[in-house]
């Protein structure tokens, strides 16, 4: 039998997208800063260089959640002013077009932005986690919609609302989903808690999860500063106060070893901690870096970030090796050694993860309109990018794309 060339492409390049998408039913990008809570992907593969070709772009409401994607399907939130709701939605990832989706009644809180979710979606097996910025937490079956069940955070658990609104993610780590609304609570599958803290103040950032000399803890940066939680009991291990304007402490803590960095905007600056299993140290302290809106991602003893509108690098020590300026307030993510950027203006910027210099490879404006906040992901070659008006776009950068689908309207 013969096999053309082109019949050979295009069989491999079926194999790489089934392999991508369904991974033998394993997750892609499951939950806020991907599988491994990092902001890292292990993709590889992808194309970096090259013009970028947009798969798809749907309209899905205001809002800076991104996305998170299992097994082909794709799960993302967006608000709608008008009629002052919110739509949690199930889309095909290849293909943009919508599978399922929830409505509720939502208020649009744009305080000094114009408003929107802030959450992003984990998904959990055959099961997937959402909340919003009022509180309201659901569990859907991921494959229909079916709720599970649902209830309000603020209502029933003494959290109170901050000014922007609640926005950390579902934490799916073990038997727990773990949420940070002021106090953090620690729900089993079925929703009832297994444990909950003290009000640490405005809840804005998702807490992140380490293991320090074969005992495991949380790390949660809340208003009132960064707290070390047990893993298994939820008991407070240690405390370090960091005051910020308005209580804004939005960027996930970055954990080094035994180091915690956090980060904030309003010209709060960043600090290195030491935690030793029962007390956190200030290493250093310093305005090099203000997570305003992204969080830094540490990658081969660096950190990147933006410093407010400026993407940086610094060392483990808090010195800059180099400032981008330009991208203005964006968000990005790593892979293969790449930084994947999306900037103010909406181009996709992709550039070299080195400290020796920014090194851009390739950019295209793939965006329009509102601000780019929410962190672009990549799976499966592709990558997917939301601006706050509500777009979202599916741009192809696989290894050897495939011909272009056309646009669900």
């Amino acid at each position: 039998m013969e096999i053309s060339c082109k019949g050979i492409r295009g069989l491999a390049i079926l194999m790489l997208m089934t392999a991508a998408f369904a991974q033998n039913g394993k997750p892609s990008w499951v939950q806020w800063r991907g599988p491994d809570r990092t902001g890292i992907s292990k993709e590889t593969g992808w194309r970096a260089g090259g013009r970028a070709e947009t798969l798809w772009s749907k309209n899905i409401g205001m809002g800076y959640s991104t996305v998170s994607i299992a097994d082909g399907r794709l799960y993302t939130q967006g608000h709608d002013k008008e009629k002052q709701k919110d739509t949690i939605v199930c889309l095909d990832a290849l293909t943009g077009e919508k599978i399922w989706s929830h409505t509720f009644p939502a208020k649009t809180m744009k305080m000094a932005h114009r408003g929107g979710t802030l959450s992003t979606p984990s998904i959990d097996g055959e099961v997937v986690w959402a909340s919003n910025r009022e509180g309201n937490f659901f569990c859907f079956d991921a494959k229909t919609g079916k709720i599970k069940f649902k209830k309000n955070l603020i209502k029933k658990h003494g959290a109170k609302m901050p000014t922007w609104g609640l926005a950390a993610a579902p934490l799916v780590l073990d038997d727990a989903v773990v949420m940070n609304v002021g106090p953090v609570i620690a729900f089993n599958r079925k929703g009832k808690i297994i444990w909950k803290t003290k009000n640490y103040g405005h809840a804005y950032a998702t807490p992140v999860d380490f293991t320090h000399k074969q005992k495991k803890y949380f790390a949660v940066f809340s208003g009132s500063g960064l707290t070390v939680l047990a893993r298994k009991s939820g008991k407070k291990v240690a405390t370090s106060k960091w005051k910020t304007r308005y209580d804004v402490n939005a960027a996930t803590p970055v954990v080094i070893g035994n180091k915690i960095f956090i980060s904030s905007g309003y010209n709060r600056g960043c600090s290195m901690l030491e935690f030793n299993g029962r007390t956190l140290k200030t290493l250093w302290e310093n305005k090099s870096m203000r997570n305003h809106m992204a969080g830094c991602v540490h990658y081969e003893d660096h950190l990147y970030g933006f410093d407010e509108s400026t993407l940086k690098c610094l060392d483990l020590e808090g010195e800059t090796k180099w400032a981008q300026r330009g991208l203005g307030k964006g968000a990005f993510l790593l892979a293969d050694g790449k930084l994947i950027v999306i900037s103010h203006r909406g181009d996709l910027v992709i550039a070299n993860a080195s400290p020796d210099k920014f090194e851009e490879l390739s950019r295209d404006t793939v965006l329009s309109g509102g601000v780019k906040w929410a962190t672009p992901v990549l799976c499966g070659g592709l990558i997917y990018v939301r601006g706050s008006m509500g777009q979202l776009v599916c741009v192809d950068r696989r290894a050897e794309a495939t011909e272009p689908a056309k646009p669900k309207k």
